[in-house]
């Protein structure tokens, strides 16, 4: 299976042509599927959120800057992960994205299997940032098929309580509690009670 066919798109965003047109056909030869966008303000009207890939961008270009772009980014619901492009005299700036929560920067003039590394790590990334977000969501729908009833047993449940105690607290059998308990585990489609609470600490970590 090819790169292309297995991870999202590369975006790169640099308002030098040249530079663009070198750095999509160096991805293109490794089957990487690109775009190219000659401002941060052309990405950002192009790529709606929630898309899978990695970002490219040059941080020192004419209007809105690769640090303005990361904070549109942010407001906007891009979590694409940003490998900025720098010369020696951004790297300070460089450094304050990166604080920011860029996934890497890169020195021009780079090495161009260095770069290829980085941008498969960041497309990897990418597509993890995808899947957790499919199971939070995941997670979030079936939290909504919970009685409220049966939402008061699953809160218990994580907390470790017992049947007898959580009848008590409910003013409920334990009985009952065992009906509750079981149509929680079908509806979270949790096996063990240890799944349970590992399904519930991934949505206490988003």
């Amino acid at each position: 299976m090819s790169a292309q066919s297995e991870f999202g798109c590369v975006y790169v965003v640099d308002d030098d042509d040249a530079v663009r047109a070198g750095l999509r056909l160096l991805l293109g030869s490794c089957g990487l599927r690109s775009q190219g966008y000659t401002s941060a303000q052309a990405f950002l009207d192009a790529v709606p959120p929630g898309v899978d890939g990695c970002l490219l961008l040059d941080v020192r270009m004419p209007g809105m800057s690769g640090l303005d772009l990361q904070e549109r980014m942010q407001a906007a619901g891009i979590e694409l992960p940003v490998i900025l492009l720098t010369g020696h005299g951004d790297v300070p700036m460089a450094v304050r994205a990166m604080k920011r929560g860029a996934h890497d920067f890169i020195q021009k003039p780079f090495n161009d299997q260095y770069l290829l590394d980085r941008v498969q790590e960041a497309l990897q990334l990418s597509r993890r940032q995808i899947e957790r977000r499919q199971l939070l969501q995941g997670l979030r729908e079936r939290l909504g098929r919970l009685t409220a009833r049966e939402q008061a047993v699953l809160d218990r449940l994580v907390l470790g309580q017992a049947n007898k105690l959580i009848a008590a607290e409910l003013g409920i059998s334990e009985r009952t509690v065992e009906v509750h308990r079981a149509h929680v585990m079908e509806k979270m489609e949790a096996r063990t009670l240890a799944q349970l609470i590992q399904l519930m600490g991934e949505l206490q970590r988003d």
